[in-house]
């Protein structure tokens, strides 16, 4: 314990070895759902669903063991969604591209991230981010966790012709889900601790008796890693053509890891003048873990809002993400007991912390339109695309174009200045993809 408490600091971040162990448990639990869906979106692009269920937890578990150890910061890292149905769906099944040239192409973008990190280009462009859309991207993860949670319980579902309606709520998913919610929020309130995890563990264990749910067993043997270890095809990446593909994992690694970084580490209080001191060191964990997973066979590793969560439960430290790494490599072993918990388990706990990220919103300077009105696009955007990325580059065009036509020109950064030049040739050249 006193080895915990000196590498971790943890006095110092105001916290302690069972509030870390708790908050990892919580983190885990929202997001363990990657686990399952991660090797259905890659199995649909022909790679073998065994093998990308092991490297989705080797690659989620290193990622997340280098933020805890290295960067000491609470947040874990697993396979992208969004990014790994944009490799799926986009790369693969779109243009045809073998999987094994989509990791090429993730490899490819890993180093470079690796490069603009080493270098300290990407904490430049993160330093270079105005305040106002600094505080929106906290607001528009909550906004983007709250339609994820709400989705994955049923609350809400998709409608031809209104795009999203409300669901059934006669259903035990919703109802489980909403009673869950109150008891969080309850809890937390009268300051129970672990109260996010009481609702999570309690919404499971009425899913056995109101929900259908069943108990596949605890222990299971890990499968092959061997059909994808290290099979991309770098030089297949490299050909005329696929350096589009190179650039869209890229940028939407940068922003998308960016983002919820920023994001969190607000949240957890551990922004010092709105910056982050160990910055680089969370950036060389979220790249090396790009490139690794690349060789284990899977989609881009990033930084999960999810994260949040166990901030919100009280992770301060390290500590929380080497617990979340932790129970990564243990569900290679414990696959059915994991498979457990339903997504309208954790659902509760997600939308509880949406709630609690819009509280940025009275940071935002909301006389000022040059600064609120790219915050708001920056919040909205992020659910409304379902992209942390594209909310980001939305935001970026409207600061730099208000300011230009106000006459506001010299408020706008040098790197303000780049980012918004790039996602406008992303979106004219490359498309929305």
């Amino acid at each position: 314990m006193l080895f915990l408490e000196k590498f971790f600091k943890l006095k110092d971040h105001g916290t302690d070895v069972r509030t870390e162990l708790l908050a990892g448990l919580t983190t885990f639990l929202t997001m363990a759902y990657i686990i399952f869906v991660n090797p259905s979106i890659l199995g649909d692009a022909g790679m073998p669903k065994d093998s990308v269920f092991v490297a989705t937890c080797v690659a989620a578990a290193l990622g997340t063991l280098i933020m805890g150890l290295y960067a000491n910061y609470p947040i874990a890292l697993a396979p992208g969604m969004g990014l790994n149905a944009y490799f799926a769906y986009v790369v693969v099944k779109g243009m045809g591209l073998p999987w094994q040239v989509a990791l090429g192409s993730v490899f490819i973008s890993g180093c470079l991230f690796l490069f603009v990190s080493v270098f300290k280009i990407r904490e430049l462009i993160i330093n270079g981010i105005p305040n106002s859309i600094r505080t929106a991207i906290t607001v528009g993860i909550g906004l983007f966790l709250g339609i994820i949670s709400l989705k994955s319980c049923g609350i809400i579902a998709s409608n031809p012709a209104t795009f999203v309606t409300l669901g059934n709520l006669h259903e035990p998913a919703p109802i489980l889900a909403i009673l869950g919610f109150f008891l969080i929020v309850a809890l937390d309130r009268l300051k129970v601790r672990g109260a996010i995890l009481i609702g999570i563990l309690t919404v499971t264990i009425a899913s056995f008796i109101f929900g259908g749910n069943k108990f596949m067993g605890v222990v299971s043997t890990p499968p092959s890693l061997d059909p994808t270890l290290f099979k991309l095809d770098i030089m297949g990446a490299l050909s005329i053509g696929i350096l589009n593909v190179v650039l869209v994992f890229f940028l939407v690694e940068l922003f998308d890891a960016t983002g919820t970084l920023m994001g969190v580490a607000n949240r957890a209080g551990l922004l010092k003048a709105g910056k982050l001191d160990r910055m680089n060191k969370a950036l060389l964990a979220d790249s090396t873990a790009i490139v690794a997973g690349s060789f284990l066979g899977t989609s881009s590793t990033t930084a999960y809002i999810e994260s949040a969560a166990g901030v919100q439960a009280g992770g301060r430290t390290g500590l929380t993400a080497v617990t979340v790494a932790a129970l990564f490599l243990a569900c290679l072993f414990i696959s059915p007991l994991a498979g457990t918990v339903p997504s309208y388990a954790t659902a509760p706990a997600l939308f509880y912390v949406a709630c609690l990220m819009l509280r940025e919103l009275t940071e935002i300077d909301w006389e000022d339109t040059t600064e609120s009105i790219p915050a708001a696009v920056t919040a909205l955007l992020m659910p409304f695309t379902y992209s942390i990325a594209n909310g980001v580059a939305f935001g970026f065009i409207t600061y730099v174009v208000l300011k230009l036509l106000t006459g506001r020109v010299k408020q706008v950064s040098a790197v303000a200045g780049i980012i918004s030049s790039v996602f406008l040739f992303k979106f004219i050249y490359l498309g929305a993809g």
